[in-house]
């Protein structure tokens, strides 16, 4: 069921250039799920993103009849699992994740896809950690409320405030 996929370099390109290992990456596409009559429509656009055919060894999903699942093991360029991610988002009823692992002083990077909650994306650190950037818990906090506060009541709390430190 598993499927490796390596295109870090083509014989036709030459030797490889000092340092081509260095921007090389390698991860994991999951298809959780995919209806079998989309399953070679899906193996196009990752041919479109691996320039090569891919045939992918798919298996039945037991708990979605009708649908199959894969395993695919890639190497390839940084940033492809943007790629891949990219080109298989459009599939709206399909489920997978896909995920690049760190390399030399890169991040690496988890999408997961499901139709209801649509592409989620994560930063993995160099030892498998998600990491969550200063942004991201900025924007959370931005958008925190006290529980049974609504934002109106904030909002008079915080003019009461400013009235008060201004006298």
């Amino acid at each position: 069921m598993t499927v490796v996929i390596d295109v870090r370099r083509d014989d036709r390109q030459g030797p490889p250039r000092a340092g081509a290992e260095e921007l090389s990456a390698h991860g994991v596409l999951f298809v959780h799920s995919c209806a079998s009559a989309v399953a070679p429509h899906l193996e196009w656009a990752l041919a479109r993103v691996f320039g090569t055919a891919v045939n992918v060894d798919w298996a039945s999903q037991p708990i979605a009849p009708g649908s199959v699942r894969a395993e695919i093991i890639w190497h390839g360029p940084q940033g492809t699992a943007a790629k891949i991610a990219s080109a298989l988002v459009s599939f709206s009823t399909m489920r997978f994740e896909v995920s690049e692992d760190p390399s030399a002083g890169v991040e690496g990077e988890r999408y997961a896809f499901t139709p209801t909650l649509g592409l989620f994306r994560a930063t993995i650190g160099s030892h498998g950690d998600v990491l969550v950037h200063e942004d991201r818990l900025r924007s959370l906090l931005a958008g925190a409320r006290p529980e049974g506060v609504s934002s109106d009541a904030r909002a008079d709390a915080d003019r009461r405030d400013t009235v008060t430190r201004t006298r």
